[in-house]
C-alpha cells in the first residue's frame, strides 16, 4: 500500500519510525530486537536506512597504501523484505545517488518491485567521511531529483538503455526529503523550497522532514511550501535527545538549531540518564502540538534504539 493511501485514509495522526540496517556481521534479530516493542502501535510503515560504503586504506606488502571499499550497514533491500514478510507492514527503502550507477539504481528498483514493496523514499545522500563535497558515481545522479525522474520514468514502464515493447510499469510512490531549517547546501530557506517543488513537479509523491526541536520551524516551512503552491503531505521527522553529547554532535551533523530552552534544560543535566528524560518530555510536547496541528503522521528516528521513541509513542498513541 502507497504512504499517500495509508495518509489519506487514516482517521487520525499515524505513527511511523525510522531503522538502521544491522552492522555487517550483525544478526538482523538485533533488528528485530528494536522494532518489536515500537509494533505496539501499529505503524503502517517503517523507513530503512541506506547507508554508502566507507573507505579504508590497508598497507600492501610493498608498502603502499591500498584503498578499500566498505560497507558497515549493507542489505537495505533484503531488511525490507523481512520487515514486510514478518510484521506485514510496508518497509520504505532509502534510495541514494552516492555509491550507485543509473544501471545499479534501476536495478535495485526492479529487485523492490519484484519483493512488492510499493515505496521508495530518494535521497542525493550524504558526501562520504573522505569526501569535502558530495562526488556522483561516474554513472550516476548527481542530485535528488534526477533520481525522482529515474523513477517515475520506471514508473511509465521506461527503463535505461533498452527499447523495450510492452515493458512492465513500476508503481513507486515516491517520497522526497525536506528541510525546515533548510538543506545546508542552499543559500536560504526560500531557494530550498524552490528545489522541493521542483522534485515535487518532477514525481515525488510526499516530503518527509529532517529533524528539528523547534516546531515553529515545522510551521514556518508548511506555510512556504504551501504558498509555492506544494500541495503533497508533508510529514515532520523527529528525533529525541538521548545523551548530553548530541547538543555538540546534532547541529554539526544535520545544521540545526536546538531551541534555548531544550539548550539550558540539557546543560543543566547531571547525566546522560537525566538528559534522555529531557529528550523524552521534550519530543513528547513536539508531538503533543503537532498533532493538535493536524499532521497526517508522526515519524521519529530511532538510530537503533526503541526505549525513547517507546515511551514518547506510549503517551501519545
Amino acid at each position: 500500500m502507497k504512504i499517500t493511501e495509508h495518509l489519506s485514509s487514516a482517521k487520525k495522526t499515524l505513527f511511523s519510525f525510522e531503522v538502521l540496517p544491522p552492522l555487517r556481521g550483525q544478526s538482523i534479530h538485533s533488528l528485530y530486537e528494536h522494532m518489536n516493542p515500537l509494533m505496539e502501535f501499529n505503524p503502517p510503515f517503517v523507513d530503512v536506512t541506506y547507508h554508502r560504503e566507507e573507505y579504508v586504506y590497508k598497507k600492501r606488502e610493498n608498502g603502499l597504501l591500498e584503498k578499500v571499499s566498505i560497507r558497515k550497514r549493507p542489505g537495505t533491500v533484503g531488511i525490507c523484505a523481512a520487515i514486510k514478510n514478518r510484521y506485514n507492514v510496508d518497509a520504505v527503502p532509502h534510495i541514494i545517488c552516492g555509491g550507485f550507477t543509473k544501471s545499479e539504481t534501476e536495478n535495485a528498483l526492479i529487485d523492490l518491485d519484484y519483493l512488492g514493496i510499493d515505496n521508495v523514499l530518494v535521497l542525493r545522500g550524504d558526501p562520504i567521511k573522505s569526501e569535502a563535497r558530495f562526488v556522483p558515481e561516474a554513472e550516476g545522479h548527481h542530485y535528488a531529483i534526477d533520481l525522482v525522474k529515474q523513477v517515475k520514468s520506471m514508473n511509465r514502464g521506461i527503463y535505461l538503455h533498452e527499447e523495450m515493447e510492452n515493458s512492465a510499469p513500476s508503481n513507486f510512490c515516491i517520497g522526497i526529503a525536506g528541510y525546515p531549517e533548510k538543506h545546508e547546501e542552499a543559500p536560504n530557506l526560500q531557494a530550498d523550497v524552490r528545489h522541493l517543488k521542483a522534485k515535487v513537479e518532477a514525481g515525488a509523491d510526499y516530503v518527509v522532514t529532517q529533524m528539528f526541536f523547534d516546531n515553529s520551524k515545522y510551521f514556518r516551512f508548511v506555510e512556504l511550501c504551501r504558498e509555492a503552491g506544494i500541495t503533497v503531505p508533508i510529514i515532520p521527522g523527529l528525533k529525541p535527545i538521548t545523551v548530553k553529547r548530541q547538543l555538540a554532535v546534532l547541529p554539526k551533523i544535520f545544521h540545526i538549531d536546538i531551541p534555548e530552552e531544550l539548550l539550558i534544560e540539557l546543560e543543566n543535566c547531571k547525566n546522560d540518564a537525566a538528559a534522555k528524560q529531557i529528550g523524552i518530555e521534550w519530543a513528547i510536547k513536539q508531538s503533543k502540538e503537532l498533532m493538535e496541528w493536524g499532521v497526517p503522521c508522526l515519524h521519529y528516528y530511532s538510530m537503533g534504539k526503541s526505549d525513547s521513541v517507546y515511551s514518547i509513542a506510549k503517551a501519545m498513541f
